[in-house]
């Protein structure tokens, strides 16, 4: 009798035959995986759970920053630390390369000059191109050291610096851009 007046209350509310409730509790206890001999869990145990699952995902989501990220982190930084180091010694290097090409350009320029003196003009203009040559590939060294360090900043950023990302992506696109 009690449950046939729980149906006769739910028919009443929802506007439904006995039938249509009872199938439509059936299908919903199908749905939900609900076993009707079991009682019901409390909303405490079912926060408790979902609580416990929240800090077991936390608790796989550092220990993954410990030994996945963190590791990957530091071994990317010491990368772009040494490739900077090595950027800056090859930008020192190329400097002074261009610098001993330079003296030994001007060095045989005075020699031509005073076997050939009526080439001196020709020189001159030889002299300029390579100076105008040396400022382009100066210009271009700085370009290039200086997409190099972004790319390293950009490589040592974190998963959350999404801004600084972005930053130094448009930093990256406008020196390229201002080249083009």
């Amino acid at each position: 009798q009690p449950t046939n007046r729980i149906i006769d209350k739910l028919c009443k509310r929802y506007d439904l035959k006995k039938g249509e409730i009872v199938r439509l509790a059936f299908g919903y206890m199908d749905k939900a995986c609900i076993n009707p001999s079991e009682p019901p869990e409390s909303a405490k145990s079912e926060l408790a759970k979902i609580n416990k699952r929240q800090d077991d995902l936390i608790r796989f989501i550092r220990h993954f920053e410990e030994t996945q990220l963190s590791p990957m982190v530091r071994a990317t930084h010491a990368i772009s630390v040494r490739f900077d180091e090595i950027v800056k010694n090859l930008g020192t290097t190329i400097d002074t390369e261009m610098n001993v090409s330079k003296e030994n350009l001007r060095s045989i320029l005075r020699k031509m000059d005073e076997v050939f003196g009526e080439q001196k003009a020709t020189m001159q203009d030889i002299s300029k191109k390579l100076n105008l040559l040396y400022h382009f590939q100066k210009d271009n060294t700085n370009l290039l050291l200086k997409v190099m360090a972004l790319y390293a900043e950009l490589a040592s950023c974190g998963l959350t610096d999404g801004k600084k990302k972005e930053r130094l992506k448009e930093d990256i696109d406008n020196l390229l851009n201002l080249k083009s």
